[in-house]
């Protein structure tokens, strides 16, 4: 079911006005200590502590406003309140660290279960802005499950052999741009399998 329209300007701030929150915050916050309740915090867990409850009210708003949300919005959602929660409560920043990685190896399974049961699901979400047959589909749905992967293992390297600020910024518009890129180079094969139009067409009610 397709959602409402909103400002695209709103969308695009509801989306990623959290992340970019996280980073100030974090870049303003990252060699410093507080000290609350007798346990010593470091800025990264606090900036974590803020972003969570921000990530929460943003996709709330932006599904009060547009009637719906992604599956990918839910699934992300929920790995923040999980992971974020994780390392407020155990003061341990690898849980929010390892998020990113969590996030696209679950959107690299279950993209991978559904070629396996002969089911595209990468359509049924983004067929709406993007017409393809079929074959088309299930070329980018392979070459996305490969993406996700590397982004996955990207992750983990960063985190685990960068400093702090590298991982943010990597995770605050590296991954974004180079979602981006993906996409950008993926300008062939949507031009090869996109539909007719006198398709696209019959595809919409009669006045």
């Amino acid at each position: 079911m397709a959602g409402r329209k909103i400002n695209p300007w709103l969308k695009l701030g509801l989306e990623f006005g959290p992340v970019l929150a996280f980073f100030i915050a974090f870049s303003r916050m990252k060699d410093l200590h507080y000290t609350i309740g007798g346990t010593e915090y470091s800025g990264f867990i606090l900036a974590t502590a803020g972003f969570i409850p921000l990530m929460v009210v943003a996709t709330l708003v932006l599904w009060r406003l547009t009637g719906r949300l992604a599956p990918m919005q839910v699934a992300t959602l929920v790995l923040v309140v999980v992971f974020g929660g994780l390392s407020v409560w155990l003061n341990d920043e690898r849980f929010f660290k390892m998020k990113p990685t969590m996030i696209y190896l679950l959107f690299a399974g279950v993209l991978s279960l559904g070629l396996i049961r002969g089911k595209i699901w990468l359509a049924l979400v983004m067929e709406e802005v993007l017409p393809m047959r079929p074959e088309g589909w299930v070329i980018l749905t392979r070459r996305l499950i490969g993406f996700f992967f590397a982004l996955a293992v990207a992750n983990e390297v960063i985190w685990r052999t960068m400093s702090d600020q590298t991982w943010v910024n990597f995770k605050t518009f590296g991954l974004t741009a180079l979602m981006m890129v993906f996409f950008f180079s993926q300008a062939k094969l949507f031009e090869k399998y996109a539909l007719p139009e006198e398709e696209k067409a019959g595809d919409e009610p009669e006045a």
